[in-house]
């Protein structure tokens, strides 16, 4: 029987060891993404920090562990069988759930996560007891309400209150320094490290150390009966250091804040949630020693009263966790999509937005602009132009090397991010509350942004739509936390050891299959990132062309495939090829909102060249446009089982297909070679393909008088015909404004 319960645990810290792999991808933005967003520095010097962080944090969650044992029911009143069900349940509901919102790129809480998959596994097995057992208690005196009550109700009050004081004090912050603030950063950029690093210092130290696995008690007791002495130090100790420094040395005081404060922040998150990935193994693990303790004891008999108490959790086990959050750090792909949801959310400036609005989104900013207006209607009109210079953004300027993009944000909003949310999220430590370090930081964040005017007339209603979309996906890991644990702890009690490892190799499976879907749109989100971040002054053209050849090829392609799967009622292959049509329509939308970004790195001398190539990114999306509505209606032709072309009609397709294709090679073979002389050719090739359209449509008038085919293959008919010669004459117009652009691009070298 031990030997079985030996295998649980076993599993039990291989799935901490694959939970802190998944944890770790979705809460690398919470301290990344400050320092990455602004390119304070190297990426590698960023990770080395943030890894740095990581390490000593782990060693400072010690106290943290008592919530997976007992903050959330109590475990005296259940049998040692029943806890590791509990505990199992827990851990495989959320190596599903993270890896889940890591795949589509959705930061949400571990720490909400595990709170509400212990609630839902606790009360699962609880309603099973009031059942089975006849000396079963009533559901209430299982659960531990009101701490659990107390960790939701600080959750949730964290959204309001990061969002708040981010705000608050990115306002106060920005009306010191302004965006322009490389005067005043000599004048008070001090004052400001000093403020900064001591409060990280105040919080992450002395606040910290109450949980420290390494730290003696003595040493805890004198720096708690120390505090004011140590914040008065510090604070004068590092004004009058970054003084010195910056008035003698080169040293960037934001930069030093920024990275301070990513090393902050790593820490209070290693300190904070280490203990939603390893503390229910370890309460595991402890379970079974209890168990062990007690020779003959009956598993499902035992309770386990010793959870009750207080357990120092091994440095060494800490440590391992660290390590393992660190390599994870370095190697997860999934944590570095996540980060970009929320760096999306935060730049300063505006473009593509991954959102879309909603009515909320649009009644709110309508809301807060009459808001503004009539606030600023009752302020002095001194003090209301006063703030518009200290927020005003016209006059700074961002230096971009060629072919990089620029920051997100600049390192006023860096450093603020950084610091509010490493106080609140030790602040939260400190009083042994799991408090969401992706709630804070995000929202903390969306605080500093909206302050900053990052959300202007362009952007806030997309923004805000973001904003309650990722809230939404908040509510929605409790939800699913709750409701999965709940039925996997029910399958666990009444499925045994052969349910544990069904379930284990459904969570393997699901991860596995995650990973591909991941893997798949990453490539090919990094291939849309390329086409845009890459290009420069002196590869644009040739990016240019390349993208060009590509799409031809792809409509040439799916033109064929869809008139095949006409021809053979196939709907599987029609809706592939509408897959394929939507893939490339969607990365030609992302370059076309992106066209700012390329335009702005051609030469300011380059007019000529940029028109070119904007007319180009036009008639790419009328092409892409016309071959979607070639698939689209005889897609729902087909799936609405409406009778087939005839024969002739698909021949006469077959024909135009030809054409197409003859017409394409020609242009894809120009723009390849770069040989642009073939006009002519080209344009008599086109003419040709018109005449054999003209014939098309009066052979099929025909059919229509002569009854042969009904209204609906009429119309389809006329209208695949009608969007083909569209797409020809997309394709010449392109061919005609590549050269052009190409011919303007040269002379402007």
């Amino acid at each position: 029987m031990e030997t079985i319960y030996v295998i649980i645990v076993a599993v039990l810290f291989l799935l901490a060891a694959s939970d802190l792999v998944v944890g770790v991808s979705n809460d690398a933005v919470n301290f990344l993404n400050s320092a990455i967003g602004s390119k304070v520095a190297p990426f590698k010097v960023i990770m080395i920090i943030a890894s740095l962080g990581i390490i000593v944090g782990a060693t400072f969650s010690s106290g943290m562990m008592e919530v997976a044992r007992k903050g959330i029911f109590h475990p005296q009143y259940f049998y040692f069988s029943e806890i590791m069900y509990i505990f199992l349940a827990v851990m495989i509901t959320d190596v599903i759930l993270l890896d889940t919102f890591n795949t589509y790129g959705m930061p949400t809480s571990t720490t909400v996560s595990i709170v509400f998959e212990l609630l839902g596994a606790a009360v699962g097995i609880a309603l099973i007891k009031g059942y089975t057992d006849p000396n079963a208690m009533d559901l209430s005196e299982y659960i531990n309400s009101a701490k659990a009550l107390a960790i939701i109700s600080g959750i949730l009050l964290s959204v309001v209150i990061s969002f708040t004081v981010g705000a608050i004090v990115q306002f106060l912050t920005r009306l010191v320094f302004s965006f322009d603030y490389k005067k005043n950063i000599r004048r008070y950029g001090a004052i400001w490290g000093g403020i900064a690093i001591t409060a990280i210092t105040y919080f992450i130290l002395i606040k910290g150390a109450k949980g420290a696995s390494f730290m003696s008690s003595d040493l805890k007791k004198t720096i708690i009966e120390n505090t004011m002495l140590i914040i008065l130090i510090s604070f004068a100790a590092w004004t009058i250091l970054l003084q010195i420094f910056s008035w003698f040395t080169k040293l960037n005081i934001l930069k030093m804040i920024v990275l301070v404060g990513t090393f902050a922040l790593a820490m209070a998150f290693a300190g904070n949630d280490l203990v939603n990935f390893i503390g229910v193994p370890l309460a595991g693990y402890e379970s079974f020693n209890a168990f062990i303790a007690n020779p003959g004891a009956d598993p499902g008999g035992f309770l386990m009263a010793d959870l009750t108490g207080k357990v120092k959790t091994p440095t060494l086990f800490l440590l391992i966790a660290g390590l393992i959050m660190v390599v994870t750090l370095w190697f997860s792909k999934k944590a570095r999509t996540v980060t970009k949801t929320e760096l999306n959310l935060a730049r300063q400036d505006a473009g593509y937005e991954r959102f879309g609005s909603t009515g909320f989104a649009r009644t709110m900013v309508r809301a807060t602009s009459s808001a503004s207006k009539g606030i600023n209607a009752f302020l002095p009109a001194s003090v209301v132009s006063g703030i518009e210079r200290r927020f005003d953004q016209s006059k700074t300027v961002v230096e971009v090397a060629d072919g990089e993009e620029a920051p997100s944000f600049d390192l006023i909003r860096a450093s603020v991010n950084l610091v509010v949310a490493s106080i609140l999220i030790s602040f939260a430590t400190s009083l042994k509350l799991p408090l969401s370090t992706t709630y804070v930081t995000f929202m903390v964040a969306m605080g500093t942004s909206l302050s900053d005017k990052a959300w202007g007339r362009e952007s806030a209603v997309y923004r805000i739509t973001g904003v309650f979309s990722v809230i939404g996906g908040w509510f929605l890991t409790a939800f699913s936390a709750f409701t999965v644990a709940f039925l996997v702890a029910f399958a666990l009690y009444y499925g045994g050891f052969i349910a544990v490892f069904v379930l284990l190799a459904i969570a393997i499976f699901l991860v596995y299959r995650t990973h591909g879907i991941h893997k798949k749109a990453s490539a090919e989100q990094d291939d849309d990132d390329q086409d845009v971040h890459t290009i420069s002054e002196s590869n644009i053209a040739e990016k240019s062309s390349k993208t060009i050849v590509k799409n031809l090829k792809k409509v040439t392609k799916e033109f064929e495939n869809t008139i095949l799967g006409m021809e053979k009622e196939d709907l599987k292959a029609l809706k592939a090829s509408h897959k394929e049509i939507a893939k490339i329509t969607t990365k030609t939308k992302y370059l076309k909102d992106n066209i700012h970004v390329i335009v702005d790195k051609l030469k300011e001398d380059s007019e000529n060249s940029a028109y070119y190539f904007v007319e180009v990114m036009d008639y790419m999306r009328e092409m892409l446009h016309s071959i979607n509505f070639v698939n689209t209606p005889i897609y729902e032709h087909v799936d609405n089982n409406h009778k087939p072309f005839i024969p002739d009609q698909l021949d006469e397709l077959k024909a135009l297909h030809k054409d197409l294709s003859t017409l394409i090679a020609m242009v894809t073979q120009a723009m390849e070679t770069g040989d642009y002389s073939n006009l002519d050719e080209i344009l008599e090739t086109q003419a040709t393909m018109f005449k054999h359209v003209e014939k098309v449509r009066k052979t099929q008038i025909k059919r229509v008088k002569a009854g042969v085919v009904g209204t609906k293959n009429s119309i389809l008919f006329l209208n695949i015909v009608n969007e083909t010669k569209n797409i020809s004459l997309q394709v010449v117009n392109l061919f005609k404004s590549q050269r052009d652009f190409t011919n303007y691009k040269q002379s402007d070298i």
